[in-house]
């Protein structure tokens, strides 16, 4: 069947303005809210976990934005978004939006991949070593300190006594510092550290940046590493970010800074 020319005309107005208002969510005073808007903080609240898209959602979201919308235009009125500190808050705000959308987009196209990982938690495996290690310390100011301590050791004093000498927190609980592995110790504490037997404590004293250092060993134990799985997705968050700072680096010793 054949329409009118004036049928034909509002037939298809209709279909061409359809999709403009299939755009927008609500107007206020005559400002539109697009329903993408609407759809991106579903998104976003969906993906936090917090609720599931429903009409209700979508609702209050809504109401939200219309909310936002009637202060803003308010805000505007009055000439909030003029006033210097303002326009400096916002300036931040849009840096940080549009500096994060780029690194998420340079993190996408530069994967930390599964042998990086690999060789990552190799590498981490070596330095904590097999064995993990309970000590104590004595940490004192000079070498003489150090040896006064060793020689009454010697004579029988107790190393907890003697610990509450020592120039660090462990001084409370008879110089205790718990299990730990070489990997996390400065070099030359580590060393003297190993080379003991459960029961022996250094007879020279042992130098670090901290100070002349008393080591006695307690126990040693087989260390209990996470697998691989346990920490797959740290060891992926930390490489990633040093990815980001080396891409940010090389950013910088290109630009002309003055």
């Amino acid at each position: 069947m054949m329409l009118k020319p004036a049928r034909l005309l509002l037939a298809l107005i209709a279909v061409i303005a359809a999709p403009v208002f299939a755009q927008n969510a609500v107007t206020v005073n005559g400002k539109a809210i697009p329903a993408a808007r609407v759809d991106q903080m579903v998104k976003q609240v969906v993906a936090q976990g917090q609720q599931q898209d429903s009409p209700q959602l979508r609702e209050a979201i809504k109401k939200e934005l219309i909310g936002r919308e009637v202060l803003i235009q308010e805000a505007d009125k009055q000439g909030y978004g003029m006033r210097p500190e303002v326009k400096s808050q916002i300036e931040n705000t849009r840096q940080s939006v549009i500096i994060n959308a780029m690194l998420a987009d340079y993190v996408k196209k530069n994967p930390v991949k599964d042998a990086e990982i690999k060789a990552e938690y190799d590498k981490y495996k070596a330095a904590m070593g097999e064995k993990e290690y309970h000590s104590r310390h004595i940490l004192v100011g000079s070498e003489a300190e150090a040896k006064d301590i060793i020689t009454k050791l010697k004579a029988g004093g107790k190393f907890e006594e003697l610990a509450k000498v020592s120039k660090d927190g462990s001084a409370n609980n008879g110089g205790d510092l718990g299990w730990m592995a070489p990997g996390k110790l400065v070099k030359p504490f580590a060393d003297a550290m190993v080379a003991l037997k459960n029961g022996q404590y250094t007879e020279t004293p042992v130098k670090t940046e901290f100070g002349f250092h008393v080591i006695k060993l307690e126990e040693s134990r087989a260390s209990k590493l996470p697998s691989l799985e346990e920490v797959k997705g740290q060891i992926a968050e930390a490489m990633q970010q040093k990815k980001i700072a080396a891409f940010r680096d090389d950013l910088m010793k290109k630009a002309k800074i003055q």
